[in-house]
């Protein structure tokens, strides 16, 4: 749970699948639920982590200066198939990582999830957007006095499952 949660909805709540609703305003690890969902069988699979200057609009969003730098994090969520439900895009600007949130740095195949909530209960502003890759939760987290954001975006593999659990009564 969040202490706090806002939402700030880009799209018409409308037009969210009914399989993806509770996903996107889950509160909480989404690893803890895709584990849950996949009855243990989860992975993280880091495409990119480097430094780089993130796009203006996760700048405005954290409050940042436009020339500073982030830690960011690319990875691709697996369950209990073959190919990703999710795409997870994390930004710790480099204030944070000076920080407590300099744990994020050396995740590897850890999800941030297992180190986010573990005892602690950060604060979270959220925006649900419809992306091309597909429908996403972008999460602005503020966690040990450090600010970043985590993108979820939910694939297409991911909402076929859910559909197939769906017709499967599961």
């Amino acid at each position: 749970m969040f202490k706090s949660a806002q939402v700030i909805l880009a799209s018409d709540p409308h037009q969210i699948p009914d399989v993806l609703h509770a996903w996107l305003y889950a509160r909480g690890s989404l690893t803890a639920q895709l584990k849950q969902l996949s009855n243990g069988q989860f992975h993280v699979l880091p495409i990119k982590e480097k430094f780089e200057r993130p796009q203006r609009q996760y700048n405005q969003w954290l409050n940042t200066p436009l020339h500073h730098t982030a830690w960011v994090r690319e990875a691709l969520l697996y369950g209990a198939e073959k190919t990703p439900w999710v795409k997870a895009t994390s930004i710790f600007p480099v204030m944070s990582v000076q920080k407590q949130a300099r744990i994020f740095k050396s995740l590897g195949c850890k999800p941030i999830g297992w180190f986010l909530f573990q005892r602690t209960q950060p604060t979270c502003k959220r925006r649900i957007l419809k992306l091309d890759d597909g429908w996403t939760r972008q999460s602005c987290y503020t966690w040990h006095g450090c600010q970043f954001i985590v993108q979820e975006t939910f694939l297409a593999s991911f909402e076929q499952y859910l559909y197939q659990k769906q017709q499967k009564g599961l």
